[in-house]
């Protein structure tokens, strides 16, 4: 039989508990989502790893190369592509009887340069530094709800009428998907810089080409450098050749815009999954 202390009870060591630390579970559990917790939160305020994160960027190409290609077919104007954009304004000037195309790239010109104020502020701002993994991740989230926004406009909002041809139409339903997703593409631009990538813009290539043949390594087995700017094009016109694809056939421009959208949540995760910097 158990002893008992002098005001007639057991010792604590001898109290049964056929629970196993049954009140101290609730306890302990609660201790380990706050750990959890913690740790995420720890997590989202790290640097990602510059290390490899060029081929995020790289997948980026792809995404434009699909925006771009859909929109010059349904739209006439880029979305991300600012160079043409801006003859095409200039030509609009020129002669804005001729054609409404300069007002559609007028519009991306715009909303492109209005996006690079937002998304520069957004890495400048509210972060010490610019490769913070949350600063990343909301930039990129940003990026997929507006591409989402302008596919819903194509999928639920009005339809042109038939025989109207949508490279002339300016109805809203067509400015304002543009406008969204020039916005946005911005976005991957700014995460060039952030990691300091600085040729993977995914917005231009002319400059690519002419580092790429004016480079002096150009045949070495190991050149980074000439790899990123060999991939780059590549990429893009792999997206290029998609986009236009799909949007000739049943799933149309929406259905490219919501496979962008999907492909910018998957650069997401890449994020959330990707290396710390070394502290």
């Amino acid at each position: 039989m158990a002893s008992s202390n002098r005001y007639g009870t057991l010792p604590n060591n001898s109290r049964p508990n056929g629970n196993g630390d049954e009140e101290q579970q609730p306890l302990l559990g609660s201790s380990n989502g706050v750990s959890k917790s913690v740790r995420w939160q720890k997590r989202m305020m790290t640097d990602v790893r510059r290390d490899w994160a060029d081929l995020v960027l790289l997948a980026c190409y792809i995404i434009t190369g699909m925006l771009d290609s859909a929109s010059i077919s349904t739209w006439g104007s880029f979305v991300s592509m600012q160079t043409g954009n801006t003859v095409y304004f200039g030509l609009g000037i020129a002669a804005p009887h001729e054609s409404t195309r300069w007002i559609k790239s007028g519009t991306s010109l715009g909303c492109f340069c209005v996006g690079s104020v937002f998304f520069s502020s957004l890495h400048r701002l509210f972060s010490p530094s610019p490769k913070r993994r949350w600063v990343l991740c909301a930039s990129f989230v940003l990026q997929m709800l507006f591409i989402a926004a302008a596919a819903a406009i194509l999928t639920f909002g009005p339809r042109s009428p038939d025989g109207e041809d949508k490279k002339e139409s300016i109805d809203w339903n067509v400015l304002v998907p543009i406008a969204l997703v020039a916005f946005q593409s911005c976005g991957q631009a700014v995460a060039s810089r952030a990691l300091k990538y600085n040729a993977l813009t995914s917005v231009v290539l002319t400059s690519i080409y002419c580092d790429l043949f004016s480079d002096a390594e150009l045949l070495a087995l190991r050149n980074p450098e000439r790899n990123r700017r060999v991939g780059a094009p590549v990429l893009l016109l792999i997206g290029a050749v998609l986009g236009g694809l799909l949007s000739r056939s049943p799933v149309g421009a929406a259905g490219v815009l919501w496979i962008a959208a999907v492909l910018k949540l998957l650069v997401v995760v890449s994020w959330l999954l990707w290396p710390a910097e070394k502290e």
